[in-house]
């Protein structure tokens, strides 16, 4: 299977790749599929990555999930979440590049080392007022997250057979949610009677350092991309240049084309309202009703998030369709919320009020923010539905998960250090989110509605989200995408 081109790089390609004979989207009779060891399989090695996903950005998320990091004030929570956004930047940037050092599982690993520390930093400031071990804690989560996301976003695309690939990008995605779903019920159970505004317990700090902690040894269980059994027989084929310097110049050329560049606002307006709406919860609602928002903003994006991935993975339906309907419909709810959301901001800088689940008016305070939560999750998942789309080769997969991990920690950073600005925090982020999502929707529009049109070539149009990323290497349709034209042979194969 190759990308058909209609131009130079940094132009649109014509069409999607071409569909493949001996690749399908459908799962085949069971005794046409090859055996495979369990403690092999794609699906093995995605759970692992999923436990990793919940132990620690999971994790991070849940005490994230309590409001301004479970914290009585959001300020230095978000300053922390500023500093590890910014390093994030770089170090996915450079991400790529680690991974031909140390191999993906290597890079998963090194990735999972730098979450316990900033919980540990939660504790103190929660228990003893310490506030430098959360700004220590913030810098070391920030050097290796950004090598984590990269790694698990790889693995989870490259790994699974072209018809279990839809399944086990919502199957990934879910693990961080649940680790949310975790953090709440724990935290409700350990707050339920607490009514009133403030911090919460430091107990609960010591739960998430154990389980953030045990993350690098689960990463440990992972197999090499070499040693992955999949059904169809095919071997996992993650490659990148020879050389580092040349894999990172290569990277910079990619972000600078014009597809990524059309992509850059819709990054924003996915990412950019986290922090936005931890804040909301931290302010304005009680204790026991942040944990309540803890548990929900798991529970009711898992059950969307997973509804959208069957969706773009419809093969029966069109991707022109498929996309459209997908990106219209998060466009207009997603307007929806930013305005219901931009009314109560408003009001309650004027009123302050601490809601609580038995306080009048808490269910339209309480509603917008577990919708703006989905909003989160969905436009998440359409972010890595629409690079799957764009990338035309196995080591433009593994650059645009860098480069999207990158600009998310960018926007996040931004995102965090406003919020960290009191001036900025009760409404500035709710007007800032709105406006990123009204100027996002013309040029995210204008790189999807390529997708899926035909052309007077034979495109693959109505391929499935599944099957359009899958990379064939057969026949010399793929050659390496180096930014100096290096020949094949100076691509070697990612081997923890």
């Amino acid at each position: 299977m190759h990308v058909v081109s209609s131009g130079p790089p940094d132009e649109f390609p014509s069409g999607l790749p071409h569909r493949d004979t001996h690749t399908s989207e459908v799962e085949p009779p069971k005794d046409q599929q090859h055996p495979v060891k369990w403690y092999r399989s794609s699906m093995f090695n995605v759970t692992i990555v999923g436990i990793c996903s919940f132990a620690c950005p999971g994790i991070w998320s849940a005490m994230n999930s309590l409001g301004a990091g479970g914290a009585a004030s959001p300020n230095l929570i978000n300053a922390a979440n500023a500093i590890t956004f910014s390093l994030m930047v770089l170090s996915s940037y450079m991400s790529s590049a680690l991974m031909y050092l140390v191999g993906v599982k290597g890079a998963l690993i090194f990735g999972c080392i730098g979450y316990a520390p900033f919980a540990a930093g939660l504790y103190t400031n929660n228990r003893y007022g310490n506030e430098w071990f959360v700004l220590l804690g913030a810098a070391l989560c920030g050097i290796s997250a950004g090598v984590f996301w990269a790694a698990e976003a790889s693995i989870a695309i490259a790994y699974p057979e072209p018809w279990n690939r839809g399944k086990a990008l919502g199957y990934w995605l879910s693990f961080k949610l649940f680790a949310q779903m975790l953090g709440g019920a724990i935290n409700l159970g350990l707050n339920a009677n607490n009514d009133q505004a403030g911090q919460v317990s430091y107990t609960v700090f010591l739960v998430f350092i154990a389980i953030q902690a045990a993350g690098p040894f689960i990463g440990f269980l992972l197999n090499s991309p070499d040693r992955v059994e999949r059904k169809d027989g095919k071997k996992v084929d993650l490659t990148i240049t020879q050389n580092p310097w040349r894999e990172i110049k290569a990277t910079t050329k990619l972000f600078f084309t014009k597809k990524f560049l059309l992509l850059l606002l819709w990054i924003g307006n996915a990412v950019f309202s986290e922090s936005v709406f931890f804040t909301y919860l931290a302010m304005w609602f009680s204790v026991r009703s942040r944990a309540l928002g803890s548990l929900m903003s798991g529970i009711v994006p898992v059950i969307a998030g997973n509804i959208l991935g069957y969706w773009l993975d419809r093969g029966n339906i069109s991707l022109k369709i498929r996309s459209r309907v997908a990106f219209w419909t998060l466009v207009i709810f997603q307007g929806a919320w930013w305005t219901w959301a931009t009314v109560l901001a408003t009001r309650f800088k004027e009123t302050k009020p601490t809601y609580d689940w038995t306080t009048p008016g808490f269910g339209a305070a309480f509603g917008v923010f577990v919708f703006l939560a989905v909003s989160f999750q969905l436009n998440y998942l359409f972010s890595y539905f629409i690079v799957h789309n764009i990338a035309e080769s196995d080591e433009e997969i593994i650059r645009y998960a860098a480069l999207l991990r990158g600009t998310e920690s960018a926007w996040q950073a931004l995102s965090y250090g406003l919020e960290s600005l009191t001036l900025f925090t009760a409404t500035g982020g709710v007007y800032m989110s709105f406006v990123i999502w009204a100027v996002a929707i013309y040029p995210t529009w204008h790189l999807l509605r390529h997708f899926g049109v035909h052309t007077s070539r034979p495109l693959a149009g109505d391929e499935s989200y599944s099957a359009s990323i899958e990379r064939v290497k057969e026949k010399g349709a793929i050659s390496s995408a180096t930014s100096s034209g290096d020949e094949a042979g100076n691509e070697n194969t990612i081997k923890a």
